[in-house]
């Protein structure tokens, strides 16, 4: 019998193997990303203040987008050839078979997001404390709408415009990392202390980190079945 840890160690070096081979899916996120930030500038207008103010907000949303893109296909190749099938029968834990998956998808989708904000919040004329509470508040945020988007895309696995659907059950469940996220950031523009703001994302992280992986192995079974 294959131990939990031993399954997740196996999915996380599994999947990352299949990323490195599909190294045009993480380049594409990262290009929409860049894209979409560089792109407000044209429609807001050059000014440094308006664009600092409005900056960590934007890059928050378009992270959110990249990250909303990548569901669909979380699950959709494996399921297709048959190998999720294969897996969840296999005896292995489904919950740390999830979990390794998950931590992979996090690795090469939204991990490089993080590390280009700095430049993207140069670009949006966002001051470097800022730059830095902003790039802390993805770090904590950006666990719970994969573990939410994951759930999303679990539940419509198989179903025909599974895209949309997803888009349809998440994006209303993202709406209070948005505005934890982002408010971080508007609290210290403010002047105020972003400590319950962060509280509330470090809280949300432990909670999507921990039950996440065991929610999106039951929809995986749901929908399976």
């Amino acid at each position: 019998m294959t131990t939990a840890p031993a399954t997740f160690a196996w999915a996380l070096k599994r999947d990352l193997r299949i990323a490195l081979r599909r190294r045009a899916d993480t380049l594409n996120l990262l290009g929409f990303f860049v894209l979409a930030c560089l792109m407000v500038p044209f429609a807001v207008g050059p000014e440094t203040d308006w664009l600092a103010r409005l900056g960590p907000g934007i890059i928050w949303v378009m992270a959110l987008l990249a990250q909303l893109t990548a569901l669909p296909m979380l699950f959709a190749n494996d399921h297709q050839d048959g190998s999720l099938e294969h897996m969840l029968a296999s005896g292995r834990s489904a919950t740390a078979l999830v979990a390794g998956k998950l931590l992979a998808v996090w690795l090469v989708s939204a991990l490089p997001l993080i590390v280009i904000t700095p430049v993207m919040a140069l670009a949006l004329s966002v001051d470097l404390p800022r730059t830095g509470l902003l790039v802390l508040t993805l770090l904590l945020g950006t666990p719970t709408l994969l573990v939410l988007g994951a759930i999303g895309a679990a539940l419509t696995l198989g179903v025909r415009a599974g895209a949309a659907l997803v888009a349809l059950l998440c994006l209303p469940l993202y709406v209070p990392v948005l505005i934890f996220g982002a408010g971080a950031v508007d609290m210290v523009t403010a002047g105020l202390s972003p400590d319950a703001h962060l509280a509330l994302l470090a809280a949300g992280m432990v909670l999507a980190t921990w039950g996440g992986p065991y929610l999106v192995a039951l929809a995986l079974r749901t929908s399976l079945e």
